[in-house]
């Protein structure tokens, strides 16, 4: 692959979609009025059965408008709506992965990835078409149930600019449902003993001064939400494990490039995010989802720990045999059943991506 310096400045915008095509509209009248000015946006479907793809097509073509949030703060970063029409390509995965037709340059290229690959699968299918175009210097990976600030991007792409070693650069992340409020600033802290993570500046207000370098010194990854990726980290590093079908991606991308990249953060970039809206851990939605998604997150856990800190895996076998006892004290079967299935390596059917 050949690299592209930083300062020639092409970003590739890139969001995975499964079943959430009004999450992805919205977050794209927000990318369409940033002020980059060398961008281009990727939407990857994990062949979604809502006709997510025709939808976001009809929202390209001037045919259907996003709902504005509620919240001022918010619906000023999606409304009035973008000009229209905006140029679009649409490829199969094997027409992506081979960088789709070099002469076209288009605003916005859909992705057809052909099933749920889940979080880094999806992403991966994207990202292999950028790394066949060779044009990029940086990608951003942004979760679509996210909106962000006009200076979002510029923000990212400044600080990585400023410190050549950075791979993977974050964002300041608040609560879509409560804009005033963080969800992490840039990225988490790792507890490797006990599989724990913790998001850096979690419920802090927005109001309150953040010191971005004693951030980057406590980080142990970037939140997946928001990832600016530059093309050296891509090239050096490679893609995200596909072993993780949800869950530990960005951790272990983070790890594996340790001693290699240094980890940014951004704090003047925001990004709004729904949190949980695309996988299924809302209360809106069922149990039987919710359960799932808790069992992909203490096998990813047990993965990771295993690959990288095999010293930890005794405590984090403890820790879940004390979770496991707790819920079987309290009655809930469901819950014990799932940890039962993990640690027995049972298979849970497929859940879709983050």
């Amino acid at each position: 692959m050949n690299i592209v310096r930083a300062d020639e400045g092409k970003v590739y915008i890139l969001l995975l979609n499964w079943n959430g095509w009004k999450d992805t509209i919205e977050c794209l009248e927000s990318i369409f009025r940033n002020d980059y000015p060398n961008y281009r946006v990727i939407v990857c479907d994990n062949d979604s059965k809502d006709d997510s793809v025709e939808y976001i097509k009809a929202w390209a073509d001037s045919q259907l408008d996003v709902i504005p949030p509620s919240n001022e703060i918010l619906s000023n970063m999606v409304v009035p709506p973008v000009n229209k029409s905006i140029s679009y390509t649409y490829y199969d995965r094997r027409e992506a992965e081979n960088g789709g037709d070099k002469n076209r340059d288009p605003s916005l290229v859909l992705i057809q990835t052909g099933e749920n690959l889940g979080f880094a699968g999806g992403n991966n299918v994207g990202l292999r078409y950028v790394m066949a175009r060779q044009d990029a210097a940086y990608v951003w990976l942004l979760n679509n149930d996210t909106i962000i600030c006009e200076d979002s991007l510029s923000k990212m792409v400044e600080r990585s600019r400023s410190n050549p070693s950075i791979g993977i650069c974050g964002s300041t992340m608040r609560y879509y449902g409560n804009p005033l409020m963080t969800q992490s600033l840039g990225g988490c802290t790792y507890n490797k003993w006990f599989g724990m993570a913790k998001n850096i500046g979690y419920m802090q207000s927005a109001s309150e001064l953040i010191n971005g370098d004693v951030v980057e010194k406590n980080m142990d990854y970037v939140l997946g939400a928001s990832m600016l990726v530059s093309s050296e980290f891509l090239s050096t590093v490679g893609l995200m494990n596909e072993s993780y079908f949800l869950y530990y991606e960005e951790i272990d991308w983070a790890t594996r490039a340790i001693g290699k990249f240094a980890l940014g953060y951004a704090p003047m970039s925001v990004v709004y995010h729904k949190e949980g809206a695309s996988i299924g851990s809302k209360s809106s939605l069922s149990k039987k989802l919710r359960y799932r998604s808790e069992y992909y997150l203490v096998k990813s856990r047990i993965k990771f720990t295993r690959k990288h800190f095999a010293y930890a895996v005794p405590t984090i076998y403890v820790g879940f045999i004390l979770a496991l006892l707790v819920r079987l004290l309290r009655g809930h079967w469901a819950r014990a059943a799932m940890l039962l299935k993990v640690l027995f390596n049972k298979e849970m059917p497929n859940l879709r991506q983050r």
